[in-house]
């Protein structure tokens, strides 16, 4: 269910919403989880920075389930995001306001749609390659099967004979 709003309006009168949203209406997010059941917090407050510009603050927190790049399993990642996005009124604007890297900057509009913009810091704060800490791997259940983790190749030749 989409959360629309008008950003600069939102902005301007300090405007606060709040509350929980499940993972499985984050369709974008869906391709890289290895389960999307559960829930996130998040908390969207509008309000004029030290410049008197319009910004947005966005805060994410919870866990989801991503899948080690190391070992396939599941891997819990904790999410505790918190992001300012000042808001551009024109695309102009916007481009000066790019050229200040320190500040994240959107094209403000009249129906924004926030959890589209929480699915957005989501996903810039994943990690390009997750991976269980050292030692945290079990390498696809094969030590179950009296393979040793010290000798990977071994693991190789336990697969070649399952097959």
């Amino acid at each position: 269910m989409p959360l629309i709003i008008d950003a600069l309006d939102f902005a301007r009168h300090a405007g606060a919403h709040h509350g929980k949203i499940a993972l499985s209406e984050f369709e974008r997010l869906h391709d890289y989880l290895a389960a999307n059941s559960g829930e996130l917090q998040y908390a969207v407050t509008g309000a004029l920075d030290k410049d008197a510009r319009p910004a947005l603050q966005i805060t994410v927190r919870g866990a989801i389930t991503l899948r080690c790049q190391r070992c396939l399993g599941e891997l819990e990642h904790k999410l505790d995001l918190s992001t300012v996005l000042r808001l551009a009124k024109n695309e102009h604007e916007l481009a000066r306001l790019d050229d200040h890297e320190s500040v994240e900057c959107i094209l403000a509009a009249r129906d924004t749609d926030v959890l589209m913009l929480i699915e957005d810091e989501i996903l810039l704060s994943l990690p390009s390659s997750p991976r269980h800490n050292e030692g945290e791997c079990s390498i696809a259940g094969l030590e179950g099967r009296g393979i040793a983790r010290e000798k990977p190749l071994a693991a190789l030749a336990g697969l070649k004979k399952l097959h």
